[in-house]
């Protein structure tokens, strides 16, 4: 192996800021979720994608494609929910090999009531905490980190 390439200070600063930054904020929103909700961000980012499709339903295979979740977290996070009424899974009409995840009404229901809470932690524990510059910053660099992972899976 070649002579690793060393983070100079400000990367090195950058990285750990990064990690702690993101750490800490991660954990004040899932205690936001749980404590208030008792679902925590998982569950949340699933409500949120379905919430965003016009019969808040899509199969299973495009629900983990689009989640950070690996397939078997996310079947066991959407079981849990199904169980609780929040979600429901049925065989798509189209070929019956697909499975449909669908939002509930109790889903819709706990999402309206969740999304004013989490919004206002968010913006509360980032967006007002750095300006317009920097949370644009923000969007370019972390785009740029997903394009590259999801291009290695």
């Amino acid at each position: 192996m070649s002579e690793p390439r060393w983070l100079d200070d400000g990367q090195q600063r950058a990285w750990r800021s990064l990690l702690e930054g993101f750490s800490l904020l991660s954990a004040e929103l899932e205690r936001g979720l749980r404590t208030r909700f008792g679902i925590g961000m998982g569950e949340y980012e699933v409500l949120v994608r379905l919430s965003e499709r016009p019969d808040h339903s899509m199969r299973m295979a495009e629900l983990a494609n689009g989640t950070v979740m690996s397939r078997s977290r996310l079947t066991h996070v959407v079981g849990r929910m199904e169980r609780r009424g929040l979600l429901e899974r049925t065989a798509t009409a189209e070929d019956g090999r697909g499975v449909l995840c669908s939002m509930t009404e109790a889903g819709w229901e706990l999402l309206k009531a969740a999304a004013p809470y989490h919004v206002e932690d968010v913006r509360e524990n980032l967006i007002d905490l750095i300006d317009a510059e920097d949370t644009q910053a923000l969007a370019r660099a972390m785009g740029a980190v997903a394009k590259h992972m999801r291009g290695q899976r």
